[in-house]
């Protein structure tokens, strides 16, 4: 989609690089994340027993590359259990111009979620719905509370080949599609679209971001998948798929998302903040 004008913020250390590489990594580990998804309904925090519980506050999440948002309907029924108004994206295949995908369901989707809760919301993204919410919360800081990425790369392109060959496809079928209505970079770094200038921008301290990885990914380069913050980097163990089930995985949203408030309310007290390693600043 062709770039439109975005609000000023303050830019610091790029995110984003223009790396475009293939991952030497073993993709078949990912049929393990069947172990992942039975292991989070006898896990305790599925239900939520020992977790820290919401607000009511609204948290949209955003399916990874080629997903429907109905994988993710487990992650958005736990959230409903714990507090949270936990709100699907809209995405019917995420295939397509990420601008597109934001103008034309994601902006309704949040708009929805603020007009219900009356306040910042948060957004989880699993892989390339990651980027996306980083995307997104670089745009909109003022409506956005916390950002959390699951396995996403968001500091590059460094995929299994398999994965750079389903993108490839992808992208001719959008520059096919939509003609001059995308820039000739669409679905590549080197865009000059809002979607990717915004993945340039870092987010303002009002926004709690977490990354989320494995060093077990079999999709992505997990170096890619980080801030370089430790307060905000999180490595688990478990496939990149499996990122979306996995019980480590929902107890650190629980406890990012707890945390997050003191960015809606007062500043937690210190002791609070150092032991959750969250970075925060009252709204």
């Amino acid at each position: 989609m062709r770039r439109t004008q975005v609000g000023p913020t303050a830019r610091g250390p790029a995110i984003l690089t223009r790396d475009y590489l293939q991952a030497h990594i073993p993709i078949w580990s990912e049929a393990l994340f069947a172990v992942e998804l039975a292991l989070l309904h006898v896990a305790p925090v599925y239900y939520g027993l020992g977790t820290p519980h919401g607000d009511g506050s609204g948290v949209v999440l955003i399916p990874g590359f080629l997903c429907p948002d109905q994988y993710l309907i487990p992650l958005q029924k736990w959230l409903e259990r714990i507090g949270y108004r936990a709100f699907l994206s809209g995405i019917r295949f995420n295939a397509e111009c990420p601008n597109l995908l934001i103008q034309q369901r994601l902006t309704e989707t949040i708009e929805k979620a603020l007009a219900q809760t009356g306040r910042r919301i948060h957004l989880i993204g699993h892989s390339l719905g990651g980027i996306i919410a980083r995307s997104i919360a670089a745009q909109r800081a003022a409506d956005i509370a916390s950002v959390i990425t699951l396995g996403s790369p968001f500091r590059g392109t460094a995929a299994h080949g398999s994965i750079l060959f389903a993108a490839e496809t992808v992208r001719r079928r959008i520059l096919k599609k939509h003609g001059d209505g995308v820039l000739p970079g669409c679905y590549t770094g080197h865009c000059t679209c809002d979607f990717v200038d915004s993945l340039q921008r870092s987010l303002p301290a009002s926004v709690c971001e977490t990354a989320v990885y494995t060093q077990n990914d079999g999709v992505v380069d997990w170096r890619y998948c980080r801030t370089d913050d430790p307060e905000a980097d999180f490595p688990v163990s478990g496939t990149h798929i499996g990122l979306a089930f996995n019980p480590t995985v929902y107890s650190l949203i629980a406890s990012r998302l707890a945390l997050a408030q003191c960015g809606q309310k007062k500043r937690a007290p210190r002791a609070r903040r150092i032991r959750a390693g969250v970075k925060c600043a009252t709204t």
